[in-house]
């Protein structure tokens, strides 16, 4: 088993993981100034931790609970290696959805490849887990959104001016 250095204290959820790996990754990434070797070990940290929490979530009321899912730790590390690289974008995780606002119009394109969807309402992009399905029809707004399951936010253009 890898010994774990960069995500102290442990996420003990899915959510939290993926905040941390988010997070870390716009610190560490080569393009941003960090370092390949550095970017290794928290890919590496990553997936031990994945593996390991990847049907722990927590949902609104802040409650943790256990669902099986299909999706893959590559999954979300490829999702935000494309996105470091698109300048003028901010970039939120909230849940286990990515949201993409700020200057999209010339990524458009590389977002639909990537899978993102237009939300007209909240002006944004958004990623949802590959097996998310909506259950309610109830429509919440980006900050009641944001209070419910928390929110980290990193914009590139801001991480690549200080880098």
């Amino acid at each position: 088993m890898a010994a774990i250095y960069f995500f102290t204290p442990l996420p003990q959820t899915c959510e939290a993981l993926k905040k941390m790996y988010h997070k870390l990754a716009f610190k560490f990434h080569p393009d941003c100034g960090g370092s390949l070797e550095a970017m290794k070990q928290i890919n590496n940290e990553y997936d031990v931790l994945f593996a390991k929490l990847k049907n722990i979530h927590v949902n609104a009321e802040g409650e943790t609970y256990t669902k099986d899912t299909d999706e893959v730790s590559d999954y979300f590390k490829d999702i935000i290696s494309k996105l470091i690289n698109l300048v003028g974008l901010e970039i939120e995780i909230i849940g286990s959805f990515v949201w993409v606002s700020g200057d999209t119009r010339p990524h458009k394109d590389t977002l639909k490849a990537m899978a993102f969807k237009w939300h007209s309402k909240k002006v944004c992009w958004f990623l949802a887990p590959p097996d998310y399905r909506k259950r309610s029809k109830k429509q919440y707004e980006m900050d009641e959104i944001r209070d419910m399951y928390g929110s980290q936010v990193v914009k590139t253009a801001t991480v690549k001016a200080l880098a």
